[in-house]
């Protein structure tokens, strides 16, 4: 009896012991937070999301590449709450959680330690670390296109895991909703694959993962931008216009920490910056290579494919850069290369090979060290943006611009929200009004109008009284006047 006790608290402690795959998720939580403080304000693209479900606030224009998803996922928080650090928190939480059940739908595919290690490789990329605590939506496509690959192939290797199949599908979906175009591109090999072997289950749950998730932004193309054709076209225009661009370089030059490459241009950044780029290529080689001699081709191969369809758009078909847009690429190739730095340390029969470890291991700490001092600069530079921003608007309301109230022009958006603010533009990527609204809207509420310094003003502001300060010209319109307490 005293045996079969022991046995039982030994066996209840194996069950509650955390695996490999769980402590780099938790890492990863606590690294994101405390590289990115969780009182950095919003950042352009999330005020755009989160103001969509923030009643305290107006929403601000939704442009036709945008998604509904980011907002869904922040609406739990943010719809009663106007706290940045509970945002963040929850984000950098379910950003974990998202890293480890992707992880989890990879098992009996790989060794658990090569899917801790791939977790790791992700998880630590600056662009990763900055971006998985924020309401944006690229983390949560690499996570969605990560688990939907794994999962897909569970089911190839068995027809009977219909868990496997419902995560073929909800992963899909979650991509979907988050940016379809991304989906697309990460599934057409998923696609072609199960139309090949004839496994129309699968095809299914893709198909019907993906339709579900894009509904909402097919339904709005059609209520909102005149059918889905205008929308994709005007999406197109919006990024640029669509077309064969070679944009490798952007993406190298991004890889400083510069979050937003539009134009790119200046010098390609140190070698020491760029060289795990680089060599993702030489590592995915490597493993496919592996994965041949040791006859499970698929399981390496299929991932690498769907990160090169990710990553195309990104790398040949736009005229700039965002780190952020290649994360789905990164999660992707991180299995197949995290399985080759294994085999490169314990050798062809598993037998320990101490340089190379040793090696490989200097190679590793070096490349955590560089990108946690990148993604320590970019928070410092973005939370100093932010600063700027709110002491602008503190500005702004001495001048009497204050709720209810419009701000239009350059960087309207995010001023805005700072503010308390409604934001409108006349031309641009965002715009949404016209002349003649903003003169009407000025007779009720107080306006201003952003210009850069020295820029020239919107002809309905010329004759506005005219103020610099933050890096702005700013014209406000005649109603409103200056706070003699100010």
């Amino acid at each position: 009896m005293a045996d079969t006790a022991s046995a039982t608290r030994a066996g209840t402690l194996r069950l509650a012991r955390p695996g490999p795959a769980a402590l780099v998720a938790a890492g990863f939580v606590l690294v994101q937070l405390l590289l990115v403080s969780p009182r950095m304000g919003l950042g352009w693209d999330e005020i755009v999301y989160v103001s969509q479900v923030d009643e305290r606030a107006p929403a601000a224009f939704f442009s036709a590449p945008r998604a509904r998803g980011v907002t869904l996922l922040v609406a739990p928080v943010a719809s009663w709450s106007d706290s940045v650090a509970l945002l963040r928190v929850y984000l950098a939480v379910l950003a974990g959680l998202g890293l480890y059940l992707a992880l989890r739908a990879w098992r009996g595919l790989f060794p658990e330690r090569v899917l801790a290690a791939a977790g790791a490789l992700f998880a630590t990329l600056w662009v990763t670390l900055f971006y998985g605590p924020q309401a944006m939506p690229n983390h949560w496509v690499a996570l969605g296109a990560l688990s939907c690959v794994g999962c897909l192939l569970r089911a190839r290797a068995d027809r009977h895991d219909r868990a496997a199949l419902w995560g073929v599908a909800a992963s899909a979906a979650l991509m979907a909703l988050m940016r379809p175009a991304d989906a697309v591109w990460v599934t057409v090999p998923l696609l072609v694959l199960a139309l090949a072997v004839r496994r129309w289950r699968l095809l299914a749950a893709l198909l019907g993962g993906l339709a579900a998730g894009a509904a909402d932004w097919v339904i709005e193309a059609r209520v909102s931008h005149g059918g889905l054709g205008e929308r994709l076209d005007e999406a197109s225009r919006i990024q640029g216009g669509l077309g064969w661009n070679f944009a490798v370089g952007d993406q190298l030059r991004g890889l400083a920490g510069r979050t937003l490459c539009r134009p790119c241009t200046g010098e390609l950044p140190n070698p020491v910056i760029t060289l795990w780029w680089l060599a993702l290529p030489l590592l995915a080689g490597f493993a496919l290579w592996i994965a041949v001699r040791a006859r499970r081709t698929e399981r390496t191969l299929v991932p690498l494919v769907c990160a090169c369809t990710a990553a195309f758009p990104y790398l040949f078909m736009i005229g700039y850069a965002a780190p952020r847009f290649l994360l789905p690429a990164y999660a992707l190739v991180a299995v197949p290369v995290a399985d080759a730095l294994w085999h490169l340390a314990r050798g062809r029969h598993g037998s320990p090979r101490p340089l190379v470890t040793a090696l490989v291991l200097v190679a590793v700490a070096g490349h955590l060290g560089v990108q946690f001092l990148i993604a320590r600069h970019v928070a410092e530079r973005s939370e100093g943006d932010r600063r700027d921003w709110a002491r602008t608007a503190g500005e702004l309301h001495r001048l009497g611009v204050r709720p209810p109230c419009l701000l239009t022009g350059h960087q309207a958006i995010p001023l805005a929200h700072y503010t308390g603010c409604a934001s409108a533009n006349t031309h641009g990527h965002n715009a949404n009004t016209t002349d003649a609204d903003v003169l009407r809207t000025a007779r009720r509420i107080p306006v201003a109008a952003l210009s850069r310094p020295g820029g020239p003003p919107p002809g309905y502001a010329r004759s506005w009284s005219e103020h610099r300060f933050g890096g702005f010209d700013v014209r406000v319109a005649p109603a409103v006047r200056e706070d003699p307490a100010g």
